[in-house]
């Protein structure tokens, strides 16, 4: 996500407890208010009849899309970035003694109408196929259809039935596949992990803390600061890698993404910055 105020992504509330990616608008916007407490709802698509065509056809897009990015300089450039010794070692040392991270990725959008959500669920299976070490994938957006949740399924991932405001707790080591997401709900993952032990098992690929960081900064924006309050806070405690997006043709789906990995080490200093 770009410093700018026109790519920086804040939560937009629906009336049934789901949650989109929005953009910022010229002008003034509306105060959003400070939840501290959401509601985890039973969650299955609107539409309950699924299409075999449309099934098929959505497979095959998904299929040239891993085809095109594992055979492009951006997936290569990442990989390598991945490997370096020192990403590598902080993966390793959320892991601990555990053999697997899971992968849970939320706010994918609409996999069947979009290339940038396609695209990035591909990297998200790719990283899977690429690394012994990564899991089980599940995923969650409350816009997915039943033909969208079958396709992944197909792709061996599950949909979670549950729509849980991005606040599960990371209980073994847990990779959060969340590019472009709107910053209430990285906020939400963090509240929700707000502890030494917890924190220590999360991943987070999605965009840039230190962005958000600059952007309070420079603008004192202050539905920023109201939506991601820990966000902010963590950044002390961050450990982030930019990605290279390399060429234009992933610059939509991955721009301004990084890798966040935290080492909070005491519960009092945590409390600090919230």
């Amino acid at each position: 996500m770009a410093a700018s105020a026109k790519t920086l992504t804040i939560a937009d509330r629906t009336l049934n407890g789901g949650w989109t990616v929005v953009l910022p608008r010229r002008g003034r916007r509306k105060h959003l208010p400070r939840i501290r407490s959401l509601e985890q709802q039973p969650w299955a698509p609107s539409d309950l009849e699924t299409d075999p065509i449309r099934k098929s056809k959505l497979l095959h897009k998904m299929q040239i899309c891993m085809n095109k990015i594992e055979s492009s300089s951006f997936y290569h450039t990442l990989m390598d970035q991945i490997q370096t010794p020192e990403i590598l070692g902080h993966f390793y040392r959320v892991l601990d003694s555990e053999s697997k991270m899971q992968m849970v990725i939320y706010g994918i959008g609409s996999i069947e109408s979009y290339e940038t959500p396609r695209l990035q669920l591909s990297l998200a299976i790719l990283l899977k196929k690429k690394f012994c070490w990564i899991g089980d994938i599940e995923v969650f957006d409350p816009i997915l259809s039943a033909t969208e949740s079958q396709v992944l399924e197909a792709l061996g991932c599950s949909v979670i039935s549950v729509n849980e405001q991005g606040q599960r707790r990371a209980q073994k080591p847990t990779l959060f596949f969340m590019p472009h997401c709107e910053a209430e709900l990285y906020d939400n993952l963090l509240r929700a992990n707000w502890g030494v032990e917890l924190l220590n098992r999360v991943v987070l690929f999605g965009n840039s803390f230190e962005t958000y960081e600059q952007h309070v900064s420079e603008f004192k924006n202050s539905v920023v600061v109201d939506s991601a309050r820990h966000v902010l806070g963590i950044r002390r405690f961050t450990k982030e890698f930019r990605i290279k997006t390399v060429s234009d043709d992933y610059f939509g789906a991955f721009h301004d993404s990084s890798w966040h990995f935290f080492c909070p080490v005491l519960e009092t200093e945590l409390q600090q910055y919230i």
